[in-house]
């Protein structure tokens, strides 16, 4: 059951998402119109500019069927490290705190958590793994539950066979035992975990529209993530106007919605990967002089308001993407292709300089510019799609 309560009075909103099916969304609602529709008035001054928009929800290069994969992990095989996340997640050392960890391998996180007095739930999607876990979880009292599943890709978005078999959150955390928090309280767990390797990116922008929509693990409040990510993408995350090589909307998304602190830092050589069945080898040696960022992701308990929701987060994903398709673009240009609503009355809204440029706006700007036009009374239309969208969608 969804913890999120929308405020009353929320003007009614239509969807194509039924339609549309998983992985897919649309700006057809009551506040979104086709370029064709909008009266000569606001027509007048559209700019030619069409920017690429995207139908799909945004998780990378994604195809419509999922297709099974052995996709490589990463696995903390080294004892001096699982003791040091131990020590960085264990400070308070609350009796009997609960953690979900993901993809645990070998299990050296998953034993240090439970010599410390935590409890353990192991999502492995290993089967080669298992037996292993449960003989630990034997040795240990029984404060581990293991359970063959891939964490990363519960409630998937996409269609498709999966391997391990597809599991939804509801499903593991009811026969957990488990219940759902009011969002203002947060989660009864925390989550620990690798991101895998090379959906890294996909996954994140997953995690992202699950939180927005409090679906998924987010209907049972806000979860933290302790997550292992590529130093990479870590500076693409917490990055802004000051590091413009590495800003988009991926960096927006995150920082708006998370408080997002680097915990921890580690080489890949610490590591090691799986080959198949239970074998690990050690990081390849290019891959060994990069560096691991053990982030967390803190939802913000003020993330939804009457003007930013659940129901419309995916308008305001849209326009993240059709903003930094130019990012070096005038803000008042891209306004000409997102909204019908006037652009020098936004403009003076926003209190910013006509020629600020997409890269210069830092998310509480994106937010700002979100709202003023969601809340705006100038007509019934407030944001634009094109005619494309609809065909592609439909």
């Amino acid at each position: 059951m969804r913890m999120w309560v929308p405020w009353a009075g929320l003007p009614p909103r239509l969807t194509l998402s039924a339609l549309t099916g998983p992985g897919h969304f649309c700006t057809l609602r009551s506040g979104a119109a086709r370029r064709k529709d909008v009266p000569a008035g606001y027509r007048r001054d559209l700019s030619e500019f069409q920017p690429k928009l995207l139908p799909r929800t945004g998780f990378g290069k994604s195809s419509r069927v999922c297709k099974p994969t052995s996709e490589p992990k990463r696995y903390i095989t080294n004892p001096r490290v699982a003791e040091t996340l131990v020590r960085i997640l264990r400070r308070k050392r609350k009796a009997g705190q609960l953690f979900v960890e993901c993809n645990p391998g070998p299990g050296f996180l998953t034993r240090a958590l439970l010599e410390s007095g935590a409890k353990v739930i192991a999502c492995e999607s290993d089967k080669a793994f298992i037996p292993q876990l449960e003989d630990l979880g034997r040795k240990l009292g029984g404060k581990l539950k293991v359970v063959h599943c891939d964490f990363f890709k519960l409630d998937p978005r996409g269609h498709g066979a999966l391997k391990p078999p597809i599991m939804t959150a509801e499903t593991l955390f009811q026969n957990l035992g488990i219940g759902a928090n009011p969002w203002s309280k947060g989660a009864a767990f925390k989550v620990v975990g690798i991101l895998p390797t090379k959906s890294e990116r996909n996954t994140l922008w997953k995690i992202l529209h699950d939180l927005y929509s409090c679906t998924s693990i987010y209907e049972y409040g806000r979860v933290e993530l302790n997550l292992f990510v590529t130093e990479k993408e870590c500076r693409k995350i917490m990055a802004n106007p000051q590091n413009p090589s590495l800003y988009q909307a991926l960096s927006v998304l995150c920082q708006l919605a998370c408080g997002i602190r680097v915990l921890h830092t580690e080489p890949c050589s610490s590591f090691k990967t799986n080959i198949q069945d239970g074998q690990l080898e050690k990081t390849k040696h290019r891959e060994s002089e990069q560096n691991l960022c053990f982030i967390q992701l803190s939802p913000h308990r003020n993330l939804f308001s009457r003007t930013l929701t659940p129901f419309n987060y995916d308008v305001f994903f849209h326009m993240l993407k059709q903003c930094f398709v130019k990012r070096n673009a005038m803000l008042i240009d891209h306004l000409h292709s997102l909204s019908p609503v006037d652009t020098w009355h936004i403009m003076n809204q926003m209190k910013k300089n006509p020629s600020m440029k997409i890269i210069d706006m830092y998310p509480e700007d994106f937010q700002r510019l979100f709202e003023i036009i969601e809340c705006s009374r100038d007509g019934a239309c407030r944001w634009l799609y094109d005619d494309f969208m609809e065909d592609v969608l439909m």
